[in-house]
């Protein structure tokens, strides 16, 4: 795009070229009766006026030109550069030396065309012509009269079109005379306001007569948009032509004005800054020499002191020293100066080089975890192998040569997912206790925005580092266990996406230098043990679950439940009651009545909190001096705790044909749910499923009616049995979304049991995917499952065949409290799950044959 023109500087046509610095050549007078022909006066080389008049034709070559418009009487230095104006200017040179300038409406166009120009502009003739390496040119146009583009009859090799002379109104009076001397006057403080414009030009508005002169030279020499420049040039009538110039430096003074007044004002502010700054340096020259520090510099060196005992990185350690070089600079009244100092405050406080943790000792360790959770097998043996790998490679390292190939301790990260209460949280600040670490927690859930793991940047008002870094800087060290709560519950909106910004901070590979945005400088986070927590996979992105190691934590079982609430619930609730061990007997088989009767969950928090009940009412007896100990057995626990909570109510659901147990998992733990079955005479055969029932939940009720249908004489039913009926299946607590493919094998027992009139067993639950040939295929969360009916009272568990090997991994008493119930096709689930017609005595169920057998046999 070429630039605007000056008295100096050559812009370029549609294509731009070279410059070069060309003075002005002649100068031009139009005749006051136009025609054909323009009359003019040129400077000959002796420095004489010569009067020349030259003849436009009708038909001319068309430049367009980009960002520029060309007036009467201008002298422009124009830089020539594509094929088509090339050959135009070498054939205008071969001719009357005549071109027609004419702006384009759009300066982006490469190669205007018809449609790209103004229909107004300028015949110019060309006055000097200088070619340039590369085959471009520089040339010098004199601008002789307005014309107008009547049509195009030419687009190649150039354009070319057929004008007329538009030669404009002349007017004449006092009001002109007004506008004119007006517009001069403007003109001359314009020039005064702005540095790039010479004094001469203002002689030289003032030395001419013509109002068109005075309108052309001010157009060309002042900074004008292209729209207005052509809005000049189309204006016919010359008192229009000067009101609107004078609007245009009407406005232009106002700015400039304002600018210069603005200007004036931060020179007097710099000036003061100045002032004050070389104040302080000889108060400081005086302090010295008195032999005193001034607060402002004892703070400064004692912050540069903390920087380089701060053991920061090389990267961090030259930022600081840069922020801490402008701070010395600054007043301290400067609003940056606080923003420098807090920045440098939090570089100094960052655990660059400082760690925690003692000599590593397996055997403490389990001993640690052993006194702190009960069972946990797995996570226990996994912070173990943790520590002896890590014990090893330190001792190795550490001996002379080291061991060849070997690299610096990643930390593993892991995530420890199950229902709420099992010990996840309590486990990492175990884990830090084993390793003699600081312990920070931080908790993701409902986090929405990406800011609170990276931080502000810095430019923002109130800006903070993102709580990564300000945890770290309240634990002191670099090695922390650091634990992120309920990884599963973060959000993302318009904000951002935290758990993308979680991905590099859980990444071995790139946490080594994580950038907080406030930061700004990379810290190592490979050293910090992360420890991620969850109720539930599912709502983790896949991505962020493939960095870290799960490590499912299911619930208790009541056993394991008992132990807890013997070595850490009652006595930790003792203790927050006042109370002492000796005025309080809980005897084992209450203690298991209010796991049973009081509690059904998952974990053990519901369990604490009837403890501390039970520790509150006994402090309140003690209050009322009552003889102590006082002891709490099954009989008393309506006086303690009122009336059950969780009643059996497989016996009372499970009443009649078409009602089944079946099993789910939850972000909770398992649950136990039914299924119900009905069905009633209808004009349409169709499947009704209410219960707020997922869509894959849908599906299996609908492939558990096409398997019972197809295959009903082999299951002994009647063809007929659904002809002309709807089909209902209701799953109970219909306020709780449920979804999921592991109800099949219930359902299909449920239709199967509404269709035969034989009533499913109360004391036996099951859960399996059913295809439509029958066959019982595998599940997930079998365990959490089998703990939910082990909690409700069930006696046995169907459950498929492949997944008999997770069974191996499952609690002693859990194996031994419920019997498993393998299979592989849906009428051995039939067959384990309903009574036979034949052998129902007052709704209670006589097994016989392999089903009986399997449920007497533990697998």
């Amino acid at each position: 795009m070429p630039e605007e023109p000056t008295h100096d500087r050559m812009p370029s046509d549609e294509e731009s070229g070279g410059q070069a610095d060309l003075p002005p050549i002649d100068v031009e007078i139009p005749i006051e009766d136009p025609s054909s022909t323009t009359e003019h006066v040129v400077i000959d080389d002796e420095g004489q006026a010569v009067r020349d008049r030259v003849p436009i034709p009708d038909i001319l070559p068309i430049v367009p030109l980009r960002g520029l418009v060309v007036f009467p009487f201008a002298v422009v230095p124009l830089g020539v550069g594509q094929e088509r104006s090339i050959k135009l200017i070498d054939d205008a040179m071969r001719g009357d030396r005549l071109i027609g300038l004419f702006a384009q409406s759009d300066p982006e166009v490469e190669q205007g065309g018809p449609d790209d120009t103004y229909r107004v502009g300028t015949v110019a003739r060309i006055a000097r012509l200088l070619r340039m390496p590369g085959g471009t040119m520089q040339i010098v146009v004199q601008g002789l009269d307005r014309i107008a583009i009547d049509e195009y009859v030419q687009a190649t090799p150039y354009l070319m079109a057929r004008i007329h002379v538009a030669p404009e109104t002349i007017e004449h009076g006092v009001e002109i005379e007004a506008l004119q001397r007006n517009a001069v006057t403007l003109f001359q403080r314009l020039v005064n306001l702005v540095q790039d414009l010479p004094d001469e030009l203002s002689m030289a508005a003032m030395n001419l007569d013509d109002p068109l002169q005075i309108v052309y030279l001010i157009a060309t020499t002042t900074r004008m948009d292209l729209h207005l420049r052509q809005e000049l040039l189309e204006l016919d009538s010359t008192r229009e032509k000067l009101t609107r110039l004078n609007q245009f430096l009407t406005r232009e003074l106002e700015v400039l004005e304002i600018g210069k007044r603005l200007q004036n004002e931060a020179q007097e502010e710099m000036g003061k800054a100045q002032r004050e700054y070389f104040l302080r340096e000889q108060l400081k020259a005086i302090q010295k020499e008195l032999g005193e520090e001034s607060e402002e510099q004892a703070s400064i060196n004692d912050l540069r002191q903390r920087i380089d005992e701060a053991g920061m990185s090389e990267e961090a350690l030259k930022e600081a020293r840069r922020e801490l070089s402008r701070l010395e600079k600054l007043p301290t009244a400067s609003p940056e100066y606080s923003v420098i100092r807090t920045y440098l405050d939090l570089l100094v406080s960052l655990p660059w080089n400082k760690t925690t943790g003692t000599t590593i000792d397996v055997a403490n360790a389990r001993q640690v975890l052993d006194e702190d959770h009960y069972d946990l097998e797995k996570i226990k043996d996994r912070i173990l192998e943790y520590l002896a790998v890590r014990r090893l490679k330190d001792e190795r390292q550490s001996t002379e040569g080291g061991v060849a190939g070997s690299s610096p301790a990643r930390e593993p990260i892991l995530c420890f997912v199950g229902p709420p209460g099992v010990g996840k949280t309590s486990l990492g600040q175990s884990i830090a206790r084993a390793l003699g670490r600081e312990f920070v927690r931080m908790s993701l859930g409902g986090i929405r925005d990406e800011a609170e793991i990276r931080g502000h940047r810095r430019t923002y008002i109130g800006a903070m580092p993102g709580r990564i870094i300000q945890s770290l800087r309240r634990a002191g060290s670099r090695n922390p266990v650091f634990m992120l709560d309920e990884v599963d519950k973060v959000g993302a909106d318009w904000r951002g996406d935290p758990s993308s910004a979680l991905l590099e901070v859980l990444d071995p590979e790139q946490n080594h230098s994580f950038r907080d945005n406030y930061l700004d400088v990379p810290f190592d986070l490979s050293q910090v043990m992360f420890i991620a927590t969850a109720n539930a996979l599912e709502p983790i992105p896949a991505a962020l679950l493939d960095r870290m190691e799960v490590l499912q934590l299911s619930g208790y079982t009541e056993e394991q439940k008992m132990h807890i609430a013997r070595r850490y619930l009652l006595n930790k609730q003792i203790a927050a009651a006042g109370l002492k061990h000796e005025e309080i007997v809980l005897d084992d088989d209450a203690l298991l009545h209010v796991i049973r009767d009081y509690t059904r969950e998952a974990g053990v928090r519901g369990l604490e909190r009837r403890m501390a009940d039970l520790c509150r009412r006994v402090a309140r007896m003690i209050s009322e001096e009552q003889a102590t100990p006082i002891t709490v057995t099954r009989d008393r626990l309506r006086e303690f705790l009122g009336r059950p909570i969780a009643p059996d109510e497989a016996l009372e659901r499970i009443d009649r044909p078409g009602v089944v147990a079946g099993l789910s998992v939850t972000p909770y733990g398992g649950e136990m749910l039914f299924v119900e079955a009905a069905m009633m005479p209808s004009h349409e055969e169709r499947l009704i499923l209410t219960g707020q029932l997922g869509d894959v939940m849908r599906e299996s009720a609908q492939a558990a009616l096409t398997y019972v249908r197809s295959n009903a004489v082999m299951l002994g039913i009647d063809p007929n049995v659904f002809a002309g009926k709807a089909v209902h299946i209701h799953v109970p607590a219909g306020a709780t979304p449920k979804d999921g493919p592991s109800a099949g094998v219930t359902m299909v027992t449920a239709l199967v049991s509404l269709a035969t009139g034989r009533r499913a067993r109360s004391d036996v639950a099951m859960t399996g995917e059913i295809s439509l040939r029958g066959k019982v295929m595998p599940i997930g969360g079998l365990r959490d499952k089998a703990l939910a009916a082990q909690r409700n009272g069930m006696r046995a568990v169907i459950c498929p065949h492949g997944n008999e090997p997770d069974l191996e991994d499952f609690p002693a008493q859990l194996r031994e409290g419920v019997t498993f119930i393998p299979v592989q096709d849906a009428r051995e689930a039939l067959e384990a799950a309903l009574e036979p017609a034949a052998d129902v005595e007052d709704g209670h169920m006589q097994l016989s044959g392999d089903a009986s057998r399997a449920i007497k046999q533990p697998v």
